[in-house]
């Protein structure tokens, strides 16, 4: 069974190399008879890659100086079937290696989901979603290639090049040692170009956020970006960004390349020295050519597995980075869990509420006291940023007041549960939420238990059956991301389909019949007046109709409370009420 993602994180925080790689060791241990059977191919590799240098030795010795005539057929077929098997335990590797990465890689982008799914309103309030995007794709695909290839050629590589050596050894020890002088160098070349690497690797990985967040903002705003014939702006904002994270791509490129301009050059100091000293002792009778030429054979067998090496050190590096990465996501704090868990009637005290949002300046609320009763109806209204959207996200437990305190049924939203809460909550927005899937899959949100029947009765009460039956699979249509395929009143229809579905203790509208013209206003409003029956309601308000329906209407500014009461009370005096009424309603009734 997986270890939690955030757990093994937690446990190796710190972020330097020992902990990131045991990071990768525990990521691989769901998958450890998998990784022991690649360990063991790759261990078998290594032994044929040092048999096929052990074995120029004996073939030269048969053909040219023993002058075995039957040899010159059984050699053929040696080396054919040394090739075979090396080819064969090369594809077990790679298959083995990358099922762990696929395996892992399933693993944590699920956890990253699950994670995404518990942490607070704020973080994605303060987070762009295409950086979010791109760490689950992008930056988790290349963790991938780092787990299946990477720790392969660690142990390929790495087993080939003591095989190698050793082989290296045997034939001629003094002139190993020779050649070995070399790779101290290679190692000290390559370790200094790491640290670079993973500066460089950052930095691309931070670039193709970039990248990902404006292609992401420009799916969802392509409409307002034909309207406002911005295309050539944003082909330039996309463009400037692809050719710094083209830029960024070379220098990493560069730093990988140049480990293997280094691992060439001290390579090709290290086989010139061995050739002319070779070559002396050959022409003194010192060393056999047969055995200088198995010797070779192993040096040169062995600089490939160093320069793929080279590239393991980096690909480590880019691993660190996105591990710190997927860090910034799994180590945050989650939304609290546990609480008092309860069937919630509906009756709110908000008790010196103040509120200021992360980072800003100012407080957004400001000492609110406010009580609503059970099935009270109580309109929210203001100028824009008087906060009232704000309150109700608070009253739905979507952010915590940063003073005072909030009840409900006479418990501290603290202490309740949120999912008691929440499930006992119905939201219906002027920002349409829809999924792309099917129109009954959409409503069913409001409660996934629900069967078609519950759904289909829902939708009569928002009035949204008639035109959901005239699509051409009715409430089996897809109707796109975002609900693209509808209009706007349809598509706020639909949200309040779910929230009727739902039947919540506690209703909150915010500016829901903004999006609708007259007559879907008409129509839903009739449906929300069906709704909001007895059951505590909390609209915030954008035009007339819904207004005089409320119980009371409390009137906001600048994160206060002014003043509340009913429709008639605040316009008989000369209230801030009488004023914004003029301002913003009285055309509209008199229209």
């Amino acid at each position: 069974m997986n270890k939690k993602l955030d757990d093994i994180l937690r446990n190796y925080a710190a972020a330097d190399w020992q902990h990131d790689l045991t990071v990768l060791l525990q990521l691989s241990r769901p998958y450890m008879w998998r990784l022991i059977a690649a360990v063991l191919c790759s261990l078998v590799l290594s032994g044929i890659n040092g048999a096929i240098a052990w074995l120029v030795k004996p073939a030269l010795d048969t053909l040219f100086v023993d002058k075995m005539a039957n040899m010159l057929y059984l050699l053929p077929v040696g080396v054919i079937c040394l090739f075979l098997l090396r080819g064969i335990f090369t594809f077990f590797a790679n298959y083995l290696m990358g099922s762990i990465g696929s395996k892992m890689i399933r693993f944590i982008r699920h956890e990253i989901y699950e994670k995404l799914l518990k942490l607070p309103h704020s973080f994605f309030t303060s987070s762009s979603s295409g950086s979010i995007i791109s760490k689950v794709l992008n930056d988790v695909d290349v963790l991938k290639n780092t787990v299946a290839f990477t720790i392969k050629d660690m142990f390929v590589e790495g087993g080939t090049v003591v095989v190698l050596a050793a082989v290296a050894i045997y034939r001629r020890w003094d002139l190993a040692l020779i050649s070995f002088i070399v790779i101290p160098l290679i190692v000290y070349g390559i370790a200094s170009l790491g640290k670079r690497m993973k500066r460089t690797s950052l930095q691309t990985r931070i670039l193709i956020s970039k990248v990902t967040t404006i292609l992401h903002e420009s799916l969802q705003g392509m409409k307002i970006i034909k309207a406002f014939t911005m295309g050539r702006e944003m082909s330039r904002r996309y463009d400037d960004t692809l050719s710094e994270h083209y830029r960024n791509s070379m220098r990493e490129t560069r730093i990988t390349e140049f480990s293997s301009l280094i691992a060439e050059v001290f390579g090709g100091i290290g086989i010139a020295v061995i050739l002319f000293y070779g070559s002396s002792l050959i022409a003194s009778g010192e060393m056999s050519a047969s055995t200088f030429f198995s010797f070779v054979a192993a040096i040169l067998m062995i600089y490939t597995p160093l320069k793929r090496l080279s590239r393991v050190h980096n690909n480590f590096q880019q691993a660190r980075n996105i591990i710190d990465r997927i860090r910034s996501i799994v180590l945050q704090e989650t939304e609290r869990e546990g609480g008092i868990e309860k069937e919630i009637r509906g009756e709110i005290s908000i008790k010196d509420v103040s509120f200021k949002y992360p980072d800003a300046p100012d407080f957004a609320l400001k000492n609110i006291d406010l009580d609503i009763k059970q099935g009270e109806i109580v309109a929210l209204v203001g100028y824009s940023g008087a906060g009232k959207s704000t309150l109700a996200d608070i009253v739905g437990g979507f952010w915590e007041p940063t003073d005072g305190n909030v009840f409900v049924d006479g418990i501290n939203i603290k202490e309740l549960s949120l999912e008691s809460l929440r499930s006992n909550l119905g939201i219906v927005t002027q920002d349409v939420v829809l999924f792309d899937n099917t129109i009954m899959a959409n409503i069913r949100y409001g409660r996934p238990d629900a069967s078609d029947e519950d759904v289909i009765a829902a939708a009569k009460a928002a009035f949204a059956h008639d035109f959901i039956t005239e699509q051409p699979e009715g409430y089996s249509s897809q109707i796109g991301e975002r609900g693209l395929k509808l209009s706007g009143g349809q598509k706020q229809r639909l949200t309040i389909a779910r929230a009727i579905l739902r039947n919540p203790s506690i209703l909150i509208l915010d500016e829901a019949t903004s999006s609708l013209d007259i007559e879907s206003e008409h129509h839903v409003q009739k449906a929300l007046e069906v709704l909001m029956q007895n059951r505590t309601t909390i609209v915030i308000a954008h035009r007339l109709s819904t207004i005089q329906k409320a119980s009371r209407i409390v009137v906001m500014d600048r994160g206060r409370i002014i003043e509340q009461g009913t429709h008639e009370e605040l316009l008989s005096k000369n209230s801030a009420y009488k004023e914004l009424y003029k301002m913003q309603f009285a055309d509209k009734e008199g229209g």
